[in-house]
């Protein structure tokens, strides 16, 4: 996470997303690892939908990143997250992503470790990936509807 300033109490609450500190941008991120899961979209309706077969660089007990600082060396087409990007993927981001909320105007979830200070409140309130992803290098891309699913709260 980028070191700077200390975060703003409740700065999710009253901080545009374009006016947060890099630390408090990293912050929003509640480490559910849905945003790792492999997607298809369906160009001719624009529905996405979510499959259980993770990125290569998703660790599925953590629901991180294993190389964030260097992902897009691995993953050429992994997308950054950024105040400037968000309008333009954020009907794909995960129901629950802060990012997506916030962009739309609404609150965090309770369970957010924001809120609730505990960095395993995803994981407890079930909301993450923990535990049920494929990883990618086990499955062709031609067999991902074969592991679609419904995204979890």
């Amino acid at each position: 996470m980028p070191q700077g300033p200390p975060m703003r109490p409740k700065f999710w609450e009253t901080i545009p997303l374009t006016k947060m500190t890099p630390q408090e941008w990293e912050a929003l991120c509640d480490g559910c690892g849905k945003c790792c899961l492999n997607k298809i979209e369906y160009e001719d309706t624009g529905e996405v939908e979510y499959t259980r077969v993770a990125c290569r660089l998703l660790d599925g007990e953590t629901c991180r990143c294993m190389q964030y600082p260097i992902r897009k060396q691995f993953v050429p087409d992994c997308v950054q997250l950024s105040p400037k990007t968000l309008p333009k993927i954020a009907y794909w981001m995960p129901r629950t992503c802060a990012y997506r909320l916030l962009h739309e105007g609404k609150n965090l979830p309770d369970w957010h470790p924001l809120i609730t200070g505990d960095p395993e409140s995803t994981h407890t309130a079930g909301a993450s990936v923990r535990g049920w992803t494929i990883p990618e290098f086990e499955v062709s891309e031609d067999d991902w509807e074969d592991y679609t699913i419904e995204e979890t709260p």
